[in-house]
């Protein structure tokens, strides 16, 4: 009754069928399962498998594998192309599964590891997977470290391309969004020539490329909602001298640039959501080759290559000048025309006054001193616009396999080089802050107004782009491992399995500034100029699986593996799992694992550098619960940004788990599948820094991480003068455990009739529980539907699929479903979140294929949420929702 592959053919998310254990004997083509090492006639494992088929996607208009990541139910995705905006993620998009961290989801590429993104070194970017080239996905939801090492510990995605192609195809695409900006463009072209069977050899390649529109913050509304993104660096500039308010020559009606009176129309603060991107500007160019030489009936010779490009472009708001000087009078004796004139004391001094503030540069070769009487100034430079850069992301990989059998064996060895590189280039807005804080010292910038000739002249001198950092991760993998038959040992009419392995692998990375245009740029981008981090170890590994039948209906499969490593040890994992099938419509299967992470290099040697908080937070001291003590100013100390110490530990330990599964695969008739998958999963020694809302919120718990200066105060500047530094350490480090558990469910139908085949399909995963601690030994955190630490787990993901066909034409729908959450201020629940797709395809001929479809049909925005914790704010959150809205698409396809 049981069928293998034959249910999955039109299903978005295949779960592939059981295959039943009496057809072994007739069955001789062997295939390798990701989370096995030996090569198997049975489809269905001891091990839940996923099976995506890209050409089902592909009919729902996906154009990316982010998109893919969002069709996963058992994937919480937290890092996508969007979080480029306003951070250092490079533009990269990571998968998640079990929602413990992008780093311990093993991303594989035709089984073998590709290189992780150089910016933090924690997992692949998946934007750098060869779409065009994908046949389909393998996501094995189970930790899998007995066979592949380090980061399986959540589960392990495998994207498996063609294995050969002849022939041609062209494919294009277009996507337009009912509202402005966001829309796509994509082409591929594949070639390939060559019949492995017949001519002993083939080669094909795959050219794609995808061009996405930015959608800029003025493009929808629901980013109007003011949660966070609140700033004291505005136009016209706030200002100060002792700290104790912040005046505003607009308030109390703060007329400027997107300001809003606060403290009762005292103070003014800018709105910054308006001038910060939704969803980037995006451009990706992918080829792959690969090539197969069939030597003889026992030995085929490979080589596989593949390289991408991926330039992610985003805006945010204009560059804050927080904490400047200003001088009462100009170098030639005359007044500052642009001093205020009110609440300022024409002899204040504070101790910094006598010095020079900023260095020599072009426009001021002799800085002048600091006067008595200065004021602190807080402007946003709204002349030179909004800050833009583009991160170029390249990804390569050679690969040189030879796969055969000898004396019994089936063997394969590999070698490869991966590369990935990631360029941040400054593009606009950013400036040379000793020229415009000396500008701004001497009177010629007015931060209160309309800019003089000279002001603006001074301005766009100061303009600066290029290349501010660059970060390099290299990865040499040498891997062979070769399995066999060793009998049936115990008459249960099948042979015993074994495979053997062994793996050597070198990582080096190192990621630095490009020291003298950091220099230029430090006060705008906050980056350290002689910023570097650089690290690199050898691994070398054995491991083994055995798989024993012990009678006709039961297999038990053990593996182990033996990792060292040349910078912090070694370490060993074993799994065992179980494969019971009382009756052809029934499979029962389970296991038993241990895992382990080690810390990547990024996180061991990662440079200590500067940054400020996502979120506006109060100084746990001088403002306790968002009120000011006397004598401390609300401007400096309430709802505002500090500054952050991040970086690396060299003292970090690895990160070890253990996994069980146990599930059940039914299909009752012909046709229907279902299947259950209990998981559990407990973490130890997690690696991670404390969330800053947990730090601001438990101050009195992780006060030792909270480096005040005199008058307990925290730095809201990155120009920090003075003795007003202080910062909050926020650096990796070992934190307590993380226990969670669930329940996998699918569904698959079919049903043939005269007006057609229906197929459906349901992917779905329900979270019975999620808790994590904050440090060794500390209470649990309850996470599941509630937003804590760095945000929520969701209770229940569902994606369901229904598609018919008849002739030359097909339709369907796909939903895709987020069940709500107790929002970061509980005050609010954010709600479910419901998105449904249709789409519709006609074959006028065999070799074309035209598609139409609409996403989001019903265009709901993203739900509100209050969380302040992105640089993106305005009620959304961009990790789980999409800012685009209903989207129309269209594609075509032809086959020669």
């Amino acid at each position: 009754m049981f069928k293998r592959n034959k249910l999955s053919a039109a299903a978005l998310l295949a779960m592939s069928s059981v295959l039943s254990m009496g057809a072994w004997a007739q069955q001789t083509q062997r295939i390798e399962i990701t989370g096995s090492a030996i090569k198997r006639i049975d489809a269905e494992t001891s091990v839940p498998v996923t099976v995506i088929k890209i050409d089902d996607l592909k009919a729902q208009g996906v154009t990316s594998v982010e998109q893919i990541m969002q069709n996963l139910s058992a994937v919480q995705l937290t890092v996508n192309a969007a979080q480029a905006i306003g951070s250092g993620s490079g533009g990269a998009t990571f998968a998640d599964v079990r929602g413990i961290g992008q780093d311990k989801t093993l991303v594989l590429l035709n089984g073998e590891r590709i290189a992780n993104n150089a910016v933090d070194g924690s997992a692949p970017d998946l934007n750098m997977i060869p779409f065009a080239a994908i046949e389909r996905i393998e996501v094995l939801r189970d930790g899998a470290s007995s066979l592949y090492g380090t980061d399986a510990i959540g589960g392990v995605i495998n994207f498996i391309t063609k294995r050969n192609f002849a022939g041609g195809t062209v494919s294009v695409g277009y996507d337009s969004p009912q509202h402005p900006g966001g829309k796509v463009t994509s082409a591929n072209v594949g070639f390939g020539y060559g019949d492995l069977d017949k001519q002993g050899f083939n080669v094909f390649g795959f050219v794609s490329g995808r061009k996405e529109d930015v959608i800029n913050g003025m493009q929808r509304d629901f980013n109007k909602r003011i949660v966070g993104g609140l700033s004291n660096s505005t136009d016209p500039a706030n200002y100060t001298q002792d700290f104790s308010a912040l005046y505003n020559p607009a308030a109390p009606g703060c007329s400027g640039t997107a300001l809003i009176p606060v403290n009762g129309g005292t103070q003014c603060k800018i709105v910054t959501p308006s001038f910060v991107d939704f969803s980037p500007k995006s451009e990706t160019i992918s080829a792959m080759v690969k090539g197969t030489l069939r030597v003889s009936s026992a030995l085929d010779l490979g080589l596989e290559a593949f390289a991408t490009q991926n330039k992610v472009t985003t805006q945010i708001a204009p560059v804050p000048y927080g904490g400047y000087l200003m001088n009462p009078t100009m170098p030639n004796g005359q007044p500052n025309p642009y001093y205020p004139k009110t609440h300022v004391d024409p002899t204040f001094d504070d101790g910094t006054a006598g010095a020079a503030a900023f260095n020599p540069s072009s426009a001021f070769p002799h800085p002048v001193d600091v006067q008595p009487g200065f004021v602190y100034v807080f402007w946003r430079d709204f002349p030179n616009g909004s800050r833009a850069q583009t991160n170029k992301n390249t990804q390569s990989r050679i690969m040189f396999s030879a796969d055969g059998s000898a004396a019994g064996w089936d063997y394969s060895a590999k070698v490869s080089y991966n590369k990935n590189q990631v360029d941040q280039n400054l593009v606009g807005g950013y400036g040379n802050g000793d020229i415009i804080g000396e500008g701004l010292l001497e009177g010629v910038i007015n931060p209160f107004g309309a800019q003089s000739a000279a002001g603006s002249a001074l301005l766009d001198s100061a303009l600066l782009t290029g290349m501010l950092q660059t970060a390099t991760g290299k990865v040499t993998i040498a891997k062979a491992s070769a399995s066999r038959e060793l009998g049936d040992w115990l008459g249960a009419g099948r042979p015993v399995q074994l495979a053997i392995g062994a793996e050597y692998r070198k990582e080096d990375f190192v990621s630095k500034a490009n020291t003298p245009f950091a220099e230029l740029v430090s006060a705008s981008t906050g980056l350290d100029p002689t910023f570097i981090a650089e690290g690199k170890r050898n691994v070398t590994a054995v491991f083994a699986e055995v798989n024993v039948p012990l009678m006709k209906t039961l297999d038990v499969t053990g593996s182990v593996r033996y990792d060292k490593y040349s910078d912090f040890g070694n370490t060993t994992n074993p799994k065992l799992s179980f494969r019971f099938q009382p009756m052809k419509q029934v499979l029962i299967r389970g296991s038993a694992s241990t895992g382990f992470r080690a810390p990547t290099l990024f996180e061991l040697y990662g440079s200590q550098s500067y940054t400020n908080t996502a979120g506006n937070f109060n100084n746990p001291i001088n403002c306790p619960g968002g009120t000011p003590i006397p004598g401390a100013s609300a401007g400096a100390n309430c709802a505002v940004q500090f500054q952050v110490l991040n970086g690396g530990n060299v003292d970090l330990k690895p990160e070890e788990s253990k996994n069980y599964t146990l599930g059940a695969v039914f299909e009752p008739i012909n046709n229907l599948s279902a299947g259950v998958d209990f998981w559990w999963l407990k973490i130890t020694n997690s690696i991670s820094s404390l969330p800053q809302s947990t730090l601001f919120a438990n101050y009195n718990q992780f006060q030792q991480y909270f480096h005040f200066a005199p008058g307990n105060l925290l730095s809201i500047t990155s120009n920090c003068p003075g003795s007003k530094c202080g910062y909050v350490d926020q650096r990796l480090q070992n934190l307590g455990g993380t226990n969670t558990s669930g329940i996998d469910l699918s569904l698959q139908y079919r049903l043939r009739t005269e007006i057609g085949q229906f197929d459906t399909a349901l992917n779905s995963t329900y979270v019975t529980k999620y808790e994590y601690q904050d440090y060794q030994g500390g209470p649990f955190n309850q996470n599941v539907g509630v937003y804590v630490g760095n945000g929520p787990v969701f209770r229940w993901q569902h994606n369901l699929t229904f598609n018919w066909s008849k002739g030359a034409f097909s339709a369907g729908l796909a939903a895709h479903y987020k069940s709500g959450y107790l929002d970061f201020i509980p005050t609010n629940t954010v709600g479910d979140f419901t998105t449904v797709d249709i789409f519709g395809s006609w074959q006028p001929i065999k070799a074309a294929t035209l598609t139409f479809g609409i996403r989001n049909v019903g265009d709901k925005a993203p739900p509100f949420t209050n969380q302040a914790d992105l640089f993106q704010s305005g009620g959304w959150d961009s990790r789980f929702a999409t800012a685009i809205g209903r989207t129309y698409y269209v594609r075509g396809s032809y086959s020669f």
